[in-house]
């Protein structure tokens, strides 16, 4: 019963946490810990659980998706300056790269409380340089973004694969520095956030099939469907919110929590 009450806390968080640029694995760690809830089943969790809380973005912007599809299925890529599905793959492919060659690494070092503690620190920092940094703005929507900047915001978007930094942090604060609005930066997060999570949820279960078990299974979908249903619920606020505020006020809460943790449950 106890899992399954940890499973429903767990999904809850990620729910809460995923829109923002706070780092949604780094919470489940954190969480994670505190609650006992670990070991390479849990791991697994934390990242599949991911996966209920992104498909509310393509609730939300599944229009954009059908236009991107019906891109994709005619070959037509010749307007660089509307997003496309070649925008999508370029944001991808670095992360994917990176995840296929250093996957067990990621897995053995960084999905431990104290990377987790700095990675918030240092992604932290990074979302400072970002907001702080003079640039000129030549994407301010989303379909301004160019392919150099897509491909560019893919790069950033490989500090994710550190728990703790956030995928929406780095990416978002590529964007800033790469010429891109604010805005532009997060609706293009929230979009590549869909692929991304599937790819990265098929691969992890795929390489965990042996450890699975059925009843871990079930948590999974308890999980799951929690972090949807919260989800379904925060993104328009937590979207709108992640869109106005300055990043400094998320990296000044990540220090908190970074310090937080460190004190009363790492030393």
């Amino acid at each position: 019963m106890q899992d399954f009450i940890n499973a429903i806390i767990l999904g809850i968080i990620e729910g809460l946490t995923e829109f923002l640029p706070v780092s949604s694995t780094g919470h489940l760690i954190l969480a994670g810990d505190l609650l006992g809830f670990e070991g390479d089943a849990a791991t697994t969790f934390k990242i599949v659980i991911q996966l209920g809380a992104v498909m509310a973005v393509l609730i939300l912007y599944w229009k954009r998706y059908m236009d991107i599809l019906k891109g994709l299925v005619s070959l037509n890529f010749r307007e660089k300056k509307k997003l496309n599905a070649v925008h999508m793959v370029l944001a991808m492919i670095p992360a994917l790269i990176v995840y296929l060659l250093f996957n067990d690494i990621i897995k053995d070092v960084l999905f431990e409380s104290a990377a987790v503690v700095i990675g918030l620190v240092v992604g932290g920092v990074l979302m400072i340089v970002a907001a702080r940094t003079k640039r000129k703005v030549t994407a301010e929507e989303t379909d301004d973004i160019t392919y150099k900047q897509a491909l560019g915001i893919g790069l950033f978007q490989c500090l994710a694969l550190w728990p703790g930094f956030s995928r929406s942090g780095s990416t978002i604060s590529g964007g800033l520095l790469l010429g891109t609005s604010q805005k532009a930066a997060a609706d293009f997060t929230f979009m590549i956030s869909v692929p991304v999570m599937l790819g990265a949820t098929v691969l992890d279960l795929y390489d965990s099939r042996n450890l699975l078990t059925a009843d871990d299974l079930v948590l999974f979908l308890i999980g799951f469907i929690a972090a949807f249903v919260v989800a379904m619920i925060a993104v328009v606020t937590f979207l709108n919110l992640i869109k106005r505020l300055r990043l400094e006020w998320f990296a000044f809460y990540r220090f908190v929590l970074a310090a937080l943790f460190y004190i009363f449950v790492i030393m």
